[in-house]
This record gives C-alpha cells, structure tokens and sequence, in this order.
C-alpha cells in the first residue's frame, strides 16, 4: 500500500500518523466492470471515498487477457501485463481491481517476472520497442478490492464506518477459481477461505456456508459449452438456496455476469426458478456504508436485487 502521507514524523508518532493516512491505488478496473456490468465499478468508485481510498484510475491499461491469452501464447500474456504492471510503477502506486479475474491473471504476471530474471529481460524488450518508456523493476502489487479491505482498511474500521448493519441478511459467498488459485500471492486458504465471509460479519450479515462457494462458475466453458457451463452455474445456485441465503456475493465481475445475467437461461435449463440476487463485493459493502441501491447499480441486475433491500427495509 502507498499512502498519502508526506513526510514521515517522529519514531513514536509514526502509528498515529499512518492510521490517519490515505491509502492510494492505481486503479485497474478491468474490461466487464465497465462494460456489460458496469455497475461493478460504478459501486466501487462510489465506496471508494467513503472508505477513505484514493482510486487513480490506471489510463492506459489493456485487457489482462481473461487468461485467454496465455492459451496462444504466455509471452503475450506476460508482455500485456507487465506493461500493466509498469504503468502502476510508473505512478508509484499499488494495482488495485476489483476483479478476481484480473487480480489472478495480472497477480500471475507479477510473481512469475519478479521471480525468472530472464523472461523478466525477455519482456522488458518488448516493452522498449513500443517506445512508450515503460519498464517493469518488479515494484508494485496486485491486490484485489477484498484484500485492500482486509490489510489496509481492516476490519474493525470497515465495522466502525457501518451505517446500515446488514442484520438478518444471510449471505452466500461466492469466491470462483482466480482469486484463490491462480498461481499469484495467495491471501487465503484456496480450499477454505473465510476473508468473505469475515467482511459480511464485519457488516452485520450472516455467512451462510454451501459447498460450490470455492468452485468455478462455468463462465470459462460457457461459449462452447452452454449446457455443462449453465448444470454448473445452476448447482451452486441451488445449493446456496437450500442453505438458506439470500442472496449470493461474488468479488468476481465475470462470476457475476454467469450467475445473475445468466440465471434466467440456468433456470430455464434446470426446469425450475431461482431468482437468488447476485452482488459484486462492492455493493454489498455500499449497502452496509449507507449508500442509496441506486448509486450502487442495484437496479441494473438481471435477477432482481428488491428481495435484499426489503429484508434491510430499505425504501
């Protein structure tokens, strides 16, 4: 984490004075954010300021690939992100997204080219022919908006700054396969995490606990393999409503495009009704902080998000 911090104090002031300081990111919010659910971003940029974060959108930037790139060829991938990496760089600034995807793709980037020197060279050349002056040294960080809300906001201030506790609202969460598994930094347990479920009780909400929170959504196999990607989709649906929640929480944009936007198509699939709200991390947290559902793109979903705002006795 970069903070704007200025000059540093004295020795015994320095934990006072850090606490007090704002945390800055280079922004990165990746290409479904913006796109087909730009809800997504429209909800953490809104988070953003009442959380005390510095959002400086990262202009320039490429689609990290999806990991889809590395299929053709990882030199591309790499090369992409590095270039990524090194804009951050070149603002001093941590990568922040809020998006697994990107965090695990472009998280991958980074840890293999700090860790080979020679495909770290490799790359750095490809960088100099493009003439923009970037170079990767290896000097930033990929996090994930979760992650940023676990070390640098923390929990007990994240519980303090609640305006609308989320009591009774039983939460599912929904991590898919990049956050947790991507071959990046690891922040959690890939097989039993609990950062999710440690924010909704920071929250005032309840985890509710079902056996595909952990597993992949389908989206990957989903353009040639509808039917295997919507039985997949369609399982952890039906198992987080028979254990009760109500509704699903993802910190994936494209997690969320196959569980809401698609739920239509997975219940016509399955023979019977869903209709469980799916919510980006951010709106779940937006909702906690007192923001309206408005500004946090609720109504843009295509299962109907009315279910959760009631429950909170939200207008």
């Amino acid at each position: 984490m970069v903070k704007n911090c200025g000059a540093l104090r004295q020795t015994e002031e320095i934990e006072i004075w850090e606490r007090n300081c704002v945390p800055r990111y280079a922004y990165y919010p990746g290409c479904v954010a913006q796109g087909a659910a730009r809800e997504l971003h429209q909800a953490t940029l809104a988070i953003a300021p009442v959380l005390g974060l510095e959002l400086v959108e990262l202009a320039g930037a490429a689609c990290c690939g999806s990991g889809t790139f590395v299929e053709r060829d990882r030199r591309l991938e790499w090369t992409v992100n590095a270039r990524n990496l090194a804009l951050a760089e070149r603002l001093g600034l941590p990568l922040l997204t809020q998006c697994s995807t990107c965090q695990g793709v472009i998280g991958r980037t980074d840890c293999t080219l700090k860790q080979d020197a020679t495909e770290r060279a490799a790359i750095n050349e490809a960088l100099a022919a493009s003439g923009e002056g970037l170079v990767f040294r290896g000097e930033t960080e990929v996090l994930h908006l979760l992650w940023a809300l676990l070390r640098d906001v923390g929990l007990a201030t994240l519980a303090a700054k609640v305006q609308r506790p989320l009591t009774g609202l039983r939460c599912g969460a929904f991590y898919g396969c990049y956050l947790l598994r991507a071959g990046a930094k690891r922040w959690d347990d890939p097989w039993q995490p609990e950062s999710l479920e440690k924010v909704f009780t920071a929250l005032g909400a309840t985890p509710v606990y079902y056996e595909g929170r952990t597993q992949c959504c389908g989206w990957p196999i989903s353009s040639y393999a509808p039917d295997r990607a919507f039985a997949i989709a369609g399982t952890h649906l039906q198992e987080a409503i028979a254990a009760g929640a109500d509704c699903l929480v993802t910190p994936c944009p494209l997690c969320h495009l196959q569980l809401d936007s698609r739920q239509p198509e997975i219940a016509q699939r399955l023979g019977q009704p869903l209709a469980l709200p799916v919510l980006h991390l951010s709106q779940l947290v937006g909702l906690a902080l007192g923001l309206a559902p408005a500004a946090l793109g609720l109504e843009r979903h295509v299962v109907a998000t009315r279910s959760v705002w009631e429950k909170l006795c939200i207008e």
